[in-house]
């Protein structure tokens, strides 16, 4: 088990890390925006375990594998990006939605369950950040390195559930203002889409600075 001091450097480093937003936060951002709270919420769960994913596979060694293999790295990171430029161009090509107070589920909680745990899964530069971050708290001579980075990363997925959720929260809230508003509704899949496509091409072209 890391040392109480270790453990409040960790919380420290990753809270000022997770409040710079990244594709999770715009991915879940653009879904409040698009459906709503309740949408919010599920992809914020979703990243969660997704992320949670890539806890486990630095635990097991896996992201060391991925860092080392370019192959491997290539094929993940253009995944992710052809997923979520995919999603951009869909909600481009969808039909305007009628005028409504209330957010209209046009896609299943089921399907933005398992789309933002994609989202997450796919994201090359978490299992990076991992590989990179992870070991700078991790002292072997404090028990075994697995656990370690299983304790650190259920910190680092609770944190990061928390700070979703306040992204969620104000974003469904201005959401709910602005689709009472005509000129709103019909920009909105547009600048949804958009930011679908805007996280594609950024993780296709850009490094690995932050995780969410």
């Amino acid at each position: 088990m890391p040392d109480f001091s270790v453990i409040v450097l960790f919380l420290t480093a990753t809270g000022a890390l997770l409040l710079i937003p990244g594709p999770v936060v715009m991915y879940t951002v653009a879904r409040s925006l698009h459906q709503g709270r309740q949408a919010g919420f599920v992809s914020t769960l979703a990243v969660g375990l997704g992320d949670f994913s890539h806890v486990l596979a630095a635990a097991l060694g896996l992201s060391a594998l991925l860092a080392s293999s370019a192959l491997a790295f290539t094929v993940v990171k253009y995944a992710g990006a052809a997923y979520l430029i995919y999603l951009g161009i869909r909600t481009w090509l969808s039909p305007d939605e009628a005028p409504s107070l209330t957010p209209k589920n046009s896609t299943r909680l089921s399907r933005v369950f398992f789309q933002g745990l994609w989202v997450s899964i796919l994201n090359p530069k978490t299992a990076l950040f991992f590989l990179a971050f992870f070991p700078q708290f991790v002292t072997p001579d404090k028990g075994a390195v697995s656990v370690q980075i299983i304790f650190l990363g259920c910190l680092f997925v609770g944190m990061g559930f928390c700070t979703n959720t306040a992204y969620v929260l104000a974003a469904s809230g201005l959401g709910q203002f602005l689709r009472s508003n005509l000129r709103f509704l019909r920009a909105q899949r547009y600048f949804t889409g958009g930011v679908y496509v805007s996280l594609g091409l950024t993780t296709a072209l850009t490094g690995s600075n932050n995780s969410e």
